[in-house]
């Protein structure tokens, strides 16, 4: 069995072939995908997540176990991992540490629909928090538009001036902290990577022609954005199946009468395809939510392993040859 580390995983993916592998698949749709709704076990330390995929015809599955602390940690409140089942033999032929992983899964797809849906004219990127998602998405977005101010909020002052310190010494643009008005007012795409249950800011905020990517929330009642923003946008989710069990963004103004499931226009699959319009004008504010999915893990994953055996020819010996 191969076994990698988060470290290890971040030297071997690339993260334009990550994209690249997650648009194909959303590409090629679910019609093959057996997708699971993920497990949601609740225990008195957090919640555990349990989200298991496999595509007909490829020669392994896989499965993500991930536990999310209700407190915070030196380590992060999210710890993942990832494993790979060979399916004629049903051994498991790899074990990855999936923190980086589900980070630059997550900030992949949200490349993905914010090439689709962002103005292609957008400079300024608002960041609300400041862990590794954000982190994350700060790089992957800035692959797919050519941003030159980053604006940060986050839980605290201390916090958000020493990300918005750390990720200047990255990047070749402004990086500036800013209060949560400030950041939903004046940027162009806004990402919220947080653990709020509660809107971060007034929806009303939002300028004409902006678009968001509300990745944060994963449960029926916790949203970052009010029923106000949801009201005014176009709506797009990762899969319909979990935005409607799972996308408190989403769920709270459906039942609360504020929206119709109409309003959800479509999910990535016919985004990537083009069968569903995304932006319609430049004024459209546009929004992309999602909770995250299997399918994701599985196809990164699988770019994972085929990138450890084409540098390692030891692990081509341990385990079978997975297709692409």
């Amino acid at each position: 069995m191969f076994t990698c580390t988060d470290a290890e995983l971040e030297a071997v993916l690339e993260p334009m072939q990550v994209v690249a592998a997650i648009r194909a698949a959303f590409a090629h749709g679910f019609e093959k995908v057996s997708m699971p709704q993920r497990l949601h076990l609740e225990t008195d330390a957090g919640t555990v997540l349990v989200m298991p995929c496999a595509i007909a015809g490829d020669d392994v599955c896989g499965v993500k176990m991930v536990s999310v602390s209700h407190e915070a940690r030196p380590e992060g409140r999210v710890r993942a991992s990832y494993l790979l089942i060979d399916n004629s033999s049903s051994k498991t032929i790899a074990v990855f540490e999936a923190n980086h992983l589900t980070d630059l899964r997550t900030a992949a797809t949200t490349a993905i629909a914010t090439d689709r849906l962002a103005r292609t004219d957008a400079v300024t990127l608002g960041i609300f928090g400041t862990g590794r998602q954000a982190e994350s998405h700060l790089g992957m977005l800035s692959r797919v538009r050519n941003f030159q101010r980053i604006l940060v909020s986050g839980t605290s002052a201390q916090k958000t001036e020493a990300f918005s310190r750390r990720m200047q010494d990255r990047c070749r643009f402004d990086v500036e902290a800013a209060d949560a008005e400030t950041c939903a007012a004046s940027s162009d795409v806004i990402c919220a990577c947080t653990s709020s249950v509660e809107p971060l800011f007034r929806g009303d905020l939002v300028r004409p022609g902006a678009h968001l990517n509300l990745i944060g929330a994963f449960q029926a009642h916790a949203r970052e954005v009010d029923s106000a923003l949801i009201r005014r946008a176009r709506v797009f989710v990762d899969t319909y199946d979990a935005a409607f069990t799972e996308a408190g963004d989403i769920l709270v103004p459906l039942r609360a009468g504020e929206i119709g499931p109409e309003h959800v226009l479509g999910d990535l699959h016919e985004l990537v395809i083009g069968v569903k319009p995304g932006r319609i004008s430049r004024e459209d504010i546009t929004v992309f939510k999602s909770v995250g999915c299997a399918l994701e893990d599985l196809v990164t994953a699988k770019l994972a392993m085929q990138s450890i055996q084409n540098r390692t020819p030891e692990a081509t010996a341990e385990s079978r040859s997975l297709r692409p």
